[in-house]
């Protein structure tokens, strides 16, 4: 006889589940109990249950597994919520374990009851609340059959305690299927005969290469199907390192805050070959004019994302990497380098900018990081100035390396996110890439690198400002400045030693690169606070309701 808590772990093993981020409680008595008999298992306290969520999405989105996190019922679930959203967004296989109140007590109020399967319905793939222990064994293996497969997603299944804490002769399923859930489906021949035949007779075709890309490990067929079609290649947020920054045919990031050649040529392609992407509104900016000139092709895993956004010509419903294995036999090599060379060419126009100020610039300190690593580092990025800064300035050749929230865009990501990849990537140079204001929201999870001495290297971009919103204000509000200004009252350094990590305060421009070697060479977790100008900003950017190549270079370029 068997406990449902005993069955619950065995099914985690059985999933190849070695690491949970969690948090206990009174609901969770029974399941963290029977973590202490596991040796296969390891449980990592973490210091609120947001961490635990962005930790196992971290880990996540650099191993390639399914990340899973453990917490009690009612506030602890709760608080795993922005969390369970950014996997969703992203589509980020997560497995949400949620202990809830008996199964005679559901839905009295009792204390610290919360519905979660009602609260998590729109940001999950899929939920479930476990009645019945001769459900559990069954519902755990579908539920990371629904994580993995297709488009991945968070999945969270709910577990009263007395369920937990029945017993029963259970046997692990050996086989789970589920309507719906193949772990491939068969790409139509067919259509992908047709989009051979719309690239081959382009002139100026171009790939634009979103976060499916990644998930589905296909940075490899990318690369080949570029070269064999010499094809120049954008990418969105989610697919940075997707296509290594040294090939010739890498052009950069397209969208809101990306390079405005990239966003140029979308605009002049005559065939755009969008692969693993979702058209966000960040990336097209007007819908109506998003590649006005373009024959759409759009390969994706999930056919409701396909005319979501834009009509395009020629949908392929498939995963990204069988679509671009089976295309690189229909497409044929073209000489395009006129086409390529004006690319170049806008891009030596309009570049990046890199200004030289008394305070540290946005591309000296990724410059710095790069260089102090030794390796190409993983970076873990917050939201707002330092995850564009990090994602057009710091070069990442191999997919996985850069992880963000992309799609719900929540602050306090990068700590938790980076501690999660650390432990999923022992031996790793990792860094969190943070600005002040998001680095306070989640900034207890130092505890738990101290604590697990979980070897994260968190650079704080401090200007003393919410950055990104001044920005906007600066520029759209006539620098009417409500609600930005943190100070830099609050010595991070001090905050960190407290919890017990090592800080190096860096104030000159001569003391990054020394500093950064240093974080890198010390065996645990370091805070470097770096003082930065608070009128730095991100451009060139798109603003809202315009083209994706109206944007704007500086302040005054806005004309309202």
């Amino acid at each position: 006889m068997k406990t449902g808590a005993r069955i619950l772990l065995e099914c985690l093993k059985r999933e190849g589940v070695n690491t949970i981020f969690g948090y206990p409680g009174a609901r969770s008595l029974l399941v963290h109990d029977a973590l202490i008999d596991d040796a296969d298992i390891r449980h990592i306290l973490v210091r609120h249950e947001q961490g635990a969520a962005h930790a196992a999405d971290g880990y996540a989105r650099t191993t390639g597994k399914v990340g899973v996190c453990l917490t009690t019922s009612g506030p602890g679930a709760t608080n795993l919520v922005t969390g369970i959203a950014t996997a969703y967004m992203d589509s980020i296989p997560l497995i949400a374990l949620t202990c809830q109140v008996t199964t005679a007590t559901i839905g009295i109020d009792a204390f610290q009851e919360a519905d979660m399967t009602g609260i998590t319905r729109p940001i999950t793939k899929h939920n479930y609340l476990v009645t019945d222990v001769k459900d559990l064994a069954r519902t755990v293996r579908e539920a990371f059959l629904i994580a993995r497969t297709r488009r991945p997603g968070p999945v969270l299944v709910d577990l009263p305690s007395d369920v937990l804490g029945s017993k029963i002769k259970a046997a692990i399923p050996e086989n789970i299927s589920r309507r719906g859930y193949r772990e491939r489906i068969a790409v139509n021949v067919k259509q992908l005969k047709k989009a051979a035949d719309i690239i081959n007779k382009a002139h100026r075709p171009l790939i634009y290469a979103g976060g499916g890309v990644v998930l589905s490990d296909g940075s490899a067929e990318l690369h080949a199907l570029a070269e064999k079609g010499r094809i120049p290649v954008t990418n969105t947020l989610m697919a940075v390192g997707a296509m290594d920054p040294a090939s010739p045919l890498a052009i950069g990031m397209l969208g809101m805050y990306g390079a405005w050649h990239c966003n140029k040529a979308v605009h002049d392609c005559d065939c755009l070959i969008a692969i693993g992407a979702r058209f966000d509104d960040r990336v097209t900016g007007r819908v109506d004019s998003f590649a006005p000139n373009a024959r759409i092709i759009h390969i994706d895993i999930d056919p409701a994302s396909i005319r979501k956004v834009v009509n395009v010509e020629l949908p392929i419903v498939g995963d990204a990497r069988e679509a671009m294995e089976l295309l690189l036999e229909m497409v044929e090599p073209r000489d395009r380098g006129g086409w390529l060379g004006q690319i170049r060419e806008w891009e030596r126009e309009y570049p990046l900018p890199r200004p030289e100020r008394e305070h540290l610039s946005p591309h000296e300190i990724m410059e710095a990081i790069r260089e102090s690593s030794g390796q190409e580092p993983i970076v873990a990025s917050d939201v707002g100035l330092s995850q564009m800064w990090t994602a057009n300035y710091l070069p990442f050749s191999r997919p996985r390396h850069y992880i963000t929230s992309g799609g719900l865009g929540t602050m306090g990501y990068a700590l938790p996110a980076a501690m999660g990849a650390a432990v999923g990537n022992p031996g790793r140079t990792v860094f969190a890439v943070t600005g002040d204001g998001a680095f306070q929201m989640n900034i207890q999870e130092l505890a738990t690198c101290s604590y697990y001495d979980i070897p994260v290297k968190t650079i704080v971009m401090n200007n003393g400002k919410l950055g990104m919103v001044r920005q906007f204000q600066t520029v759209f509000m006539k620098k009417r400045y409500a609600a930005t200004d943190l100070g830099k009252h609050v010595d991070f350094c001090a905050v960190a030693r407290g919890f017990g990590v090592e800080a190096i305060k860096v104030s000159a421009k001569a003391d990054l690169r020394e500093a950064l070697k240093k974080a890198v060479s010390l065996p645990g977790p370091v805070v470097v606070d770096v003082e930065t100008d608070p009128d730095c900003y991100c451009f060139p950017m798109v603003p809202p309701g315009k083209k994706s190549i109206e944007a704007i270079f500086s302040p005054e370029d806005w004309q309202g």
